[in-house]
């Protein structure tokens, strides 16, 4: 069987919300992991403050479950805000996975810097037919560049600790770090790297003004070596700061 599997970095809860909307309902993904979703409650709040209500009202067909990684503390209450998982298939089991730094209460508009924010590992198990599929979804450790250092490799270890030995599995989404690091070299000792050296960004340069995004990739999906993958497509979709990452994946293959 074939998936179609999408992952996204919203921006702060989708602050181009409507072209976010459109582009799901165009792209029709099976499985849809996202980065930076807020969970406001309150349907005076902006759209990109209720990012998961929203969600889960326009696209009723799908499953979800969410891990947020902090509570964002503004005027009108809090927000919390991480990761989501959606699937057209049952999500039969998560849960979420902490790097270093545990849930906490912060004000996200006053940060300088990004890189104590708490960030997780979030872990789906998917009933796809008569399979069940791993999904893992994150938004790594932020840092100035993209390079290693000790959390960075302390959060690669953890990847491989949770990834190692299961199957099939893909794991995406925005690692804040870059694909040329011992970081990312130690996941791709177990699962392939869909993109690759495909890549020069996964920035949309329309929304960066610093000339540096233009060669940074951060965002990347992983499959196991029994899944194969059919096509992979990085569109110069204005719909966040990231670019969204679309693959085609069969299932049931026989290992690489």
């Amino acid at each position: 069987m074939s998936i179609k599997f999408i992952t996204l970095n919203l921006w702060r809860g989708g602050l181009l919300f409507d072209g976010i909307i459109k582009f799901i309902k165009k792209e029709n993904p099976d499985i849809l992991a996202l980065q930076e979703v807020n969970n406001g409650n309150d349907h005076h709040r902006k759209k990109n403050e209720q990012t998961l209500t929203i969600f889960q009202r326009q696209f009723d067909y799908y499953h979800c479950f969410f891990s947020p990684a902090f509570s964002d503390q503004r005027k009108n209450g809090a927000i919390p805000n991480g990761n989501a998982v959606f699937s057209r298939y049952p999500i039969v089991s998560g849960q979420t996975i902490f790097y270093d730094v545990p849930f906490t209460r912060l004000k996200i508009d006053r940060c300088s810097n990004y890189s104590r924010v708490p960030r997780n590992l979030q872990q789906t198990v998917i009933h796809t037919n008569d399979t069940n599929l791993y999904v893992y979804n994150t938004q790594g450790i932020w840092g100035q560049d993209g390079n290693d250092n000790p959390r960075r490799l302390e959060m690669g270890r953890m990847i491989v600790n949770e990834i190692k030995n299961k199957h099939p599995l893909i794991l995406a989404g925005d690692f804040n770090v870059s694909p040329n690091t011992k970081t990312i070299g130690s996941i791709e000792q177990h699962l392939y790297n869909v993109f690759g050296n495909k890549l020069t960004t996964t920035f949309n340069m329309q929304r960066k003004n610093h000339g540096g995004y233009a060669t940074a990739i951060v965002d990347m999906v992983f499959v196991s070596h029994d899944i194969r993958v059919l096509s992979q497509h990085c569109p110069m979709a204005d719909i966040s700061d990231h670019l969204p990452l679309i693959c085609l994946l069969e299932l049931n293959s026989k290992f690489r």
